[in-house]
């Protein structure tokens, strides 16, 4: 008999964080994060427009639409949540604490979500990706005191 080698805890959850992403309904890009504590998942998220909000797929999104608009700019005309702020803001809808837990996403967080990371308590960011434009947001991450790295383990420098 064969003994399958069994994922990592990390890997796990980003695996989960990935078929998430899979319900994104954004034309641009998927996204997901998954907010875990003690080993167990607490809250997903996917990145789209807000509740009772025409999809981005189905022309819910000005920004979406312009398929032309280079990706990071034109943000302001974007009316999609992202991911680790719909996982957040899941878990404050259904009355669930994440103060304390470790946020899996598939891509690093922006600006935004970083400060929203922060003030949320979660204390780890775990990401399958680098995403361009987030220097600022890993640098606040880490004076905040919240611990970023890759899936792969990883720590940013």
């Amino acid at each position: 008999m064969i003994k399958k080698e069994r994922p990592s805890w990390d890997r796990y959850f980003m695996d989960i964080a990935n078929v998430v992403s899979t319900r994104s309904n954004c034309s641009r890009r998927q996204v997901a994060a998954v907010i875990v504590k003690d080993q167990r998942i607490i809250s997903t998220g996917y990145n789209g427009t807000p509740r009772g909000v025409k999809n981005c797929n189905e022309g819910g999104c000005p920004r979406c639409a312009d398929h032309d608009t280079p990706s990071g700019h034109n943000l302001s005309e974007c009316l999609c949540s992202h991911a680790e702020e719909n996982s957040i803001t899941q878990a404050a809808y259904h009355g669930i604490a994440v103060k304390d837990a470790t946020l899996y996403t598939t891509y690093s967080p922006c600006l935004m979500c970083a400060k929203m990371i922060i003030n949320a308590g979660i204390k780890e960011v775990v990401y399958d990706k680098h995403y361009s434009i987030d220097d600022i947001s890993t640098a606040l991450l880490k004076e905040a005191g919240v611990i970023i790295r890759t899936v792969d383990g990883e720590a940013e420098v």
